[in-house]
Order: C-alpha cells, then structure tokens, then sequence
C-alpha cells in the first residue's frame, strides 16, 4: 500500500506540474499574443458618403505607444495624426475636420492632409508640351493650374486595403486616373501606401504607371502644429531646411527658373529658426507669398533618402522630422488661413497656425527643362517615399 500511494502521489505531482507547466506557457503565450495585438492595429468605420453616393471609410492605424494614423479613403486625408510630447501627453497636431462634410467643402478645406495629384504644386498658365504636344489643364488658381486641377486626387474615392506586421500598420489605397483627367495624358495607375511604425514613424510611399507619356509629381499635404491643432500660431516653431538653396517665383508663385542661394536672406532655414523671425522682412520673395509659400532644393545627390526638414515647438517638445528621396521640398506657412475656418473640435484656424512639409519636384518643371524631369513614360515606374518621425526634446 505504501509503494502504491507513493507512486500514486508522483503520478499526480508530475500531473500537477504538467499542468501548471501548460498553464504557464497558455497564460504566456496569451501574453505574448495580447502584447503583439497591441503592437499595431487597424480599424475601420464608416465617415459618410460623398454627394454621388460613394461610401467614404476612415481607417485608424495605431502602435504600441498610442500613437494613431487617422486616414480616410476619400481624398486620402489624413484626417488625424496624434504625437506625445515631452510627458508622453499625445495630441492631434494636424489640421483639419471632423466630419466629411468639412473635406467636401471647398471653402473649408484648402488641401488639409490630402493626396496631392496628378501634379503637387503649382504648372504656369495651365499649360506645358510633352513630346511636341501641347496640354491644357484646368486652371483654379487664377490663371494657372494648382494641385491637379478642379477635382484631383484630393477630390476622388480611392480604394483601400489595410495591411498590418509586427511592426507596422498600413493603408494601401489605390486609383485609376483616365487619360485626359483634369487635362493631363495617359491612364494613371496610382497606390500609395501610408504606414505608421513602432518608432512613431508615419511613411508614405506612393507609386504610379502610366501608358502615354506624362508628367506625375504625387506629394501630401498635412498641415502641422506641433503644439496640437487649434493650439494658435505656428511662428514660435524652430525649423531648420537641409538646402541651400530655392526657386524664386513671380507675383503668381510661379517659379522663374532660377535657383538662387539661401545665405543672406530671409529664405536661409539651414540653421535652427523660428518661423516667424523673418517672416514679416521687407523682402519681394515673401511678399508674393504673403510668406513662406516657396519650394526650397534639397542638399542631396540623387535620389538617396535624406533629412529635408526638422521642427521643434519649444512647448510641447515635440520633433518632426521630415525624410525623403526627392529634391525638393514646398514650406507653406499657412498665410491664407484667415480665421473663416472652423475646424476639428470647433477650433477657428487663424492665419499661420498651420505649416506644411510638401516634399516634391519642383513647381512648373515640365516648364523648366533646368529643373528634374518629371515625365513618366510607359514601361517606368513612378516611386517616392517621405517619411515623417516624431521625437521629443
């Protein structure tokens, strides 16, 4: 009997100690598996319906620490960007609505945190010649042609699929531009995938195939305030530019041709400066902007990854760094914002309390033979990255 309740008791410890074994590993791996699901995720919900009847889908990518990515299918806006400060306090320091209707809205909306297409920026007199022939776009900018026409890519209802790693969480959304959209050449296949990383990172990579000759320039249009949206002016942020040089433009913001130096102007960012020091000097180049509204040539060989850009506002601590593969970058000081905004949580954006980090080819190159090409023929592929990185200090 003795032998028997001894085996009897091993049998059962070892039992035991199997079980507690599983348990252990099943409470670990539940762990492991909860902690992992918490890395990056995407959900996904309804934001309306545009006036044609198309449903428009917000998706919200989010990491580890909290940080979101708020994108929404129509226009792809970034709709919501949230970034800790100094205490880990997060804040939305994007500009922009919190419903649709805001974004469909014209007089509401001057490209808050969209898609920018078929061409960022600014092409003169809405005309260039490719090839021989001469096209004619769409001019809604006075007489000349900005930001792809009366409805571009800003303004369409773009597909979307959502794709999720360990470490990253992202939005494929993709389009199909016709030939002849809004004046421009050739069938445009268009993806641009958003991605917010576990080092609070949001990247854009965008590419585009076409089967006529054409020119494509894709760029995003996020308004920034670092010290949260709404918070007031962006002029006590410090930004530094990695160029020494810009493109001066005429009285339409139209560039000359010329790429002239930095140093002894008030366009010279290559240092640490607080946007509002010089914004005000008796300087022509800022009067045709009523400010900064210029695009600025990158210090780069190449197309190498490089910093463009880095702010700082000295509140919050917050740091944005802006990277990217193209040679030049539009600083837009927000100077057309004029207080008839009202924006996400009723706030009123006043003049200069937004800035934005265009990275781009530059404005009206088919123009300028002198300038990067930006003609994409069929058989290429059109690719560009940006990478936006938050930090404190």
């Amino acid at each position: 009997m003795r032998k028997h309740s001894i085996h009897k008791t091993a049998v059962w410890l070892m039992t035991a100690g199997m079980i507690c074994m599983v348990s252990a590993c099943m409470e670990w791996a539940g762990r492991t598996q909860s902690k992992e699901s918490a890395r990056m995720s995407i959900e996904k919900e309804p934001f309306g319906t545009t006036p044609d009847g198309q449903s428009v889908d917000l998706y919200t990518l989010k990491n580890s620490s909290g940080m979101t990515a708020k994108i929404i299918t129509y226009g792809g806006y970034v709709v919501s960007l949230t970034a800790p400060d100094r205490n880990g306090k997060m804040a939305d320091i994007l500009l922009g609505h919190d419903t649709l209707e805001g974004y469909l809205n014209r007089d509401t909306n001057p490209y808050f945190g969209c898609i920018v297409g078929r061409y960022g920026n600014r092409i003169g007199k809405g005309t260039f010649t490719l090839d021989g022939t001469r096209y004619t776009l769409a001019t809604n900018d006075g007489e000349n042609h900005l930001h792809g026409g009366f409805d571009g890519f800003d303004r369409r209802v773009w597909k979307a699929k959502p794709m999720t790693t360990q470490e990253t969480a992202s939005l494929k959304l993709s389009y199909v531009s016709a030939d002849m959209e809004e004046g421009y050449p050739g069938k445009l296949d268009v993806t641009v995938v958003y991605t917010l990383t576990d080092d609070n990172e949001l990247r854009i990579d965008y590419e585009a195939k076409t089967n006529k000759p054409t020119v494509c320039n894709l760029t995003n249009h996020m308004y920034f305030n670092l010290a949260g949206q709404g918070s007031g002016s962006i002029l006590d942020h410090e930004l530094m530019m990695n160029a020494d040089g810009f493109t001066p433009v005429d009285a339409g913001l139209i560039p000359t041709g010329e790429i002239k130096p930095v140093r002894g102007t008030p366009m010279d960012f290559t240092k640490p400066t607080k946007i509002g020091s010089r914004i005000e000097a008796d300087y022509a180049q800022l009067k045709h902007g009523g400010g900064y509204d210029h695009n600025w040539v990158l210090n780069k060989e190449g197309d190498a990854m490089t910093l463009a850009a880095r702010a700082y506002e000295p509140g919050s601590g917050r740091v944005l760094e802006v990277w990217t593969v193209e040679p030049g970058v539009q600083f837009y000081a927000g100077n057309f914002l004029d207080g008839t905004i009202t924006g996400k949580g009723g706030k009123v954006y006043t003049r200069r309390s937004g800035f934005c980090l265009e990275t781009q080819h530059f404005p009206d190159s088919p123009n300028h033979p002198n300038f990067p090409s930006v003609v994409l023929r069929p058989g290429q592929v059109y690719q560009t990255t940006t990478i936006h990185k938050f930090s404190v200090q």
